[in-house]
């Protein structure tokens, strides 16, 4: 029964309070591009320690595998992508100057679903797709690894037109660190 009662303590708390900020954030937090949920935005601060650097570009490749965790709200990894790029932004990084490639595989494939498949598998709307058509729009590259898309069983065309697939997760990453992406697991 404890064990029960801690799994569930576990489970359920953080679902609770996912889409409102704790009382002591209201009021401290900026929303430099992206808004489109409360945990996206930057706490405002003075720290000036790594500040942006106008001679570097910042290229960043995020890799995420995990998957959905409430089929009704947007993945928690989505969001992190987000605010990563409000942080930067928030850092004095030019829109110009950022540059961002998320890579999704493993369990993160069915936040890429269009709805039809995606009602069909959760019965409600893919609430991921309008956060992804946002960043997109602001110049967020997204790709699928088609290696877990076949052993998934999961049709290309069942992946929503943002996101781009590509042969595997692996060469994606080595692909873009190669091209000077600095790496980063979400």
């Amino acid at each position: 029964m404890k064990k029960l009662l801690l799994i569930l303590t576990c489970t359920l708390l953080p679902a609770l309070g996912f889409a409102q900020l704790p009382a002591h954030l209201e009021g401290r937090m900026e929303y430099p591009v992206f808004d489109f949920h409360p945990w996206v935005g930057v706490v405002k601060t003075k720290a000036k320690k790594l500040d942006y650097d106008k001679d570097l570009n910042y290229k960043i490749a995020i890799d995420i595998t995990d998957g959905i965790t409430d089929s009704t709200q947007v993945m928690g990894t989505l969001l992190e992508v987000a605010r990563t790029y409000n942080l930067n932004i928030a850092n004095g990084v030019p829109k110009r100057k950022l540059e961002m490639a998320v890579v999704l595989h493993g369990g993160a494939i069915q936040g890429l679903l269009k709805n039809e498949a995606y009602l069909k598998k959760f019965g409600v709307p893919n609430p991921n797709i309008q956060a992804i058509e946002i960043m997109k729009k602001a110049g967020v590259e997204f790709y699928v690894c088609a290696q877990v898309l076949a052993f998934r069983q999961v049709p290309e065309e069942d992946i929503i037109d943002e996101v781009e697939i590509t042969l595997s997760a692996k060469t994606a990453l080595i692909t873009l660190q190669q091209m000077g992406y600095t790496y980063m697991r979400i």
